[in-house]
């Protein structure tokens, strides 16, 4: 009878440790790339400034910068990094943020065949 037991709260606590871990992969395969338009940081370097603003939401330094991918600076301030949809929206609430959208990649489009410019 012990054997049994044993055996069903073996199967039992596989089962709660494999829902939990899937939970947790859930929100890490749900994070996808996001621009984040801001203010131009004032006495601060840009990187100084997106890690500082990263790192509100995202708990640590160095949670932000694991997720920070690239920084702007020239044509737009601001910065892209890997977030979850949560984690976005609580980013865009945040003063000095402008906008935050995801990254998108988009395709020329090449008109009708046979239409070249000669």
């Amino acid at each position: 009878m012990q054997k049994i037991h044993f055996f069903l709260f073996t199967i039992f606590f596989l089962f709660l440790t494999s829902r939990t871990a899937t939970a947790a992969d859930s929100s890490l395969s749900e994070a996808k790339v996001y621009i984040v338009y801001t203010e131009k940081p004032e006495g601060q370097e840009p990187e100084a400034y997106a890690i500082k603003t990263l790192s509100s939401v995202l708990g640590s330094e160095d949670a932000a910068k694991e997720a920070l991918i690239y920084i702007y600076k020239y044509a737009a301030n601001g910065f892209s990094a890997k977030l979850t949809p949560d984690q976005a929206s609580q980013l865009s609430k945040m003063p000095g943020v402008i906008q935050v959208d995801p990254s998108r990649t988009l395709q020329l489009d090449p008109g009708p065949p046979g239409n070249l410019l000669v």
